[in-house]
Protein backbone atom coordinates (compact mmCIF):
# COMPACT_ATOMS: atom_id res chain seq x y z
CA UNK A 1 0.00 0.00 0.00
CA UNK A 2 1.60 3.60 -0.69
CA UNK A 3 1.70 5.72 2.34
CA UNK A 4 1.49 9.64 1.95
CA UNK A 5 5.23 9.97 2.57
CA UNK A 6 5.51 8.24 -1.03
CA UNK A 7 3.94 11.16 -2.98
CA UNK A 8 4.40 14.61 -3.45
CA UNK A 9 2.48 17.51 -4.92
CA UNK A 10 4.88 20.00 -7.47
CA UNK A 11 4.03 23.59 -7.68
CA UNK A 12 5.40 25.19 -10.75
CA UNK A 13 3.67 28.71 -11.74
CA UNK A 14 4.13 29.55 -15.68
CA UNK A 15 4.15 32.67 -17.63
CA UNK A 16 0.41 31.50 -19.55
CA UNK A 17 -1.40 29.08 -20.35
CA UNK A 18 0.36 27.65 -23.12
CA UNK A 19 3.34 26.75 -21.31
CA UNK A 20 1.04 25.77 -18.79
CA UNK A 21 -0.23 23.56 -21.19
CA UNK A 22 2.82 22.10 -23.02
CA UNK A 23 4.37 21.28 -19.43
CA UNK A 24 1.67 19.16 -17.86
CA UNK A 25 1.08 17.83 -21.09
CA UNK A 26 4.80 16.37 -21.18
CA UNK A 27 5.21 15.17 -18.10
CA UNK A 28 2.11 13.24 -18.19
CA UNK A 29 3.45 11.87 -21.49
CA UNK A 30 7.08 11.39 -19.66
CA UNK A 31 5.00 9.67 -16.48
CA UNK A 32 6.81 12.24 -14.49
CA UNK A 33 3.30 12.63 -12.92
CA UNK A 34 0.29 11.00 -12.60
CA UNK A 35 -2.03 14.26 -12.97
CA UNK A 36 -1.50 18.12 -13.26
CA UNK A 37 -4.34 20.54 -12.17
CA UNK A 38 -3.86 23.72 -14.36
CA UNK A 39 -5.45 26.62 -11.90
CA UNK A 40 -6.57 29.85 -12.71
CA UNK A 41 -4.27 32.61 -12.93
CA UNK A 42 -2.77 34.55 -9.96
CA UNK A 43 -1.50 37.85 -10.11
CA UNK A 44 2.02 37.09 -8.22
CA UNK A 45 4.15 40.02 -6.54
CA UNK A 46 8.30 38.99 -5.62
CA UNK A 47 11.61 40.28 -5.60
CA UNK A 48 13.70 39.28 -8.48
CA UNK A 49 17.00 41.55 -9.09
CA UNK A 50 16.82 43.74 -6.57
CA UNK A 51 13.11 45.02 -7.86
CA UNK A 52 9.89 44.17 -6.98
CA UNK A 53 7.89 42.56 -9.90
CA UNK A 54 4.04 41.90 -9.91
CA UNK A 55 2.98 39.53 -13.20
CA UNK A 56 0.09 37.75 -14.10
CA UNK A 57 1.01 33.19 -13.67
CA UNK A 58 -0.59 30.10 -14.32
CA UNK A 59 0.22 28.02 -11.25
CA UNK A 60 0.22 23.86 -11.29
CA UNK A 61 -0.42 21.36 -8.96
CA UNK A 62 2.26 17.86 -10.29
CA UNK A 63 1.72 15.12 -8.39
CA UNK A 64 4.14 12.66 -8.49
CA UNK A 65 6.37 10.11 -6.38
CA UNK A 66 9.58 10.77 -4.51
CA UNK A 67 11.00 8.10 -6.80
CA UNK A 68 10.23 10.36 -10.20
CA UNK A 69 10.83 14.04 -8.31
CA UNK A 70 14.03 14.24 -9.28
CA UNK A 71 13.84 13.30 -12.98
CA UNK A 72 10.46 15.64 -12.84
CA UNK A 73 12.63 18.67 -11.50
CA UNK A 74 15.31 18.43 -14.42
CA UNK A 75 12.58 18.19 -17.05
CA UNK A 76 10.30 21.12 -15.64
CA UNK A 77 13.69 23.04 -15.46
CA UNK A 78 14.76 22.33 -18.82
CA UNK A 79 11.31 23.03 -20.36
CA UNK A 80 10.31 25.94 -18.72
CA UNK A 81 11.21 29.23 -19.88
CA UNK A 82 12.42 31.03 -16.50
CA UNK A 83 15.95 31.32 -15.55
CA UNK A 84 14.71 30.44 -12.08
CA UNK A 85 11.41 28.01 -12.45
CA UNK A 86 9.65 27.62 -9.24
CA UNK A 87 9.65 24.31 -8.85
CA UNK A 88 8.69 23.56 -4.77
CA UNK A 89 7.86 19.67 -3.87
CA UNK A 90 5.33 19.29 -1.19
CA UNK A 91 4.13 16.14 0.97
CA UNK A 92 0.67 15.77 1.67
CA UNK A 93 0.24 14.44 5.56
CA UNK A 94 -2.55 11.81 4.52
CA UNK A 95 -4.80 10.92 1.16
CA UNK A 96 -7.27 8.53 0.11
CA UNK A 97 -5.22 5.23 -0.14
CA UNK A 98 -6.79 4.03 -3.51
CA UNK A 99 -5.97 7.89 -4.98
CA UNK A 100 -2.42 7.43 -3.76
CA UNK A 101 -1.93 4.40 -5.30
CA UNK A 102 -3.47 5.33 -8.30
CA UNK A 103 -0.74 8.05 -8.60
CA UNK A 104 2.25 5.49 -7.55
CA UNK A 105 0.95 3.01 -10.48
CA UNK A 106 0.52 5.80 -13.23
CA UNK A 107 4.22 7.42 -12.56
CA UNK A 108 7.10 5.39 -13.93
CA UNK A 109 8.21 3.32 -16.98
CA UNK A 110 5.35 1.09 -17.78
CA UNK A 111 6.03 -2.45 -16.63
CA UNK A 112 5.44 -5.18 -19.32
CA UNK A 113 2.68 -6.90 -19.44
CA UNK A 114 3.66 -11.05 -18.24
Amino acid sequence: MTTPNNILIVLCNCPDEDVANRLASGVVAARLAACVNQLAPVQSTYLWNERIESTREVPLLIKTTQTAYPALEAWLAAHHPYDVAEIIALSPAAGLPAYLNWVQDSVGPKEAAE
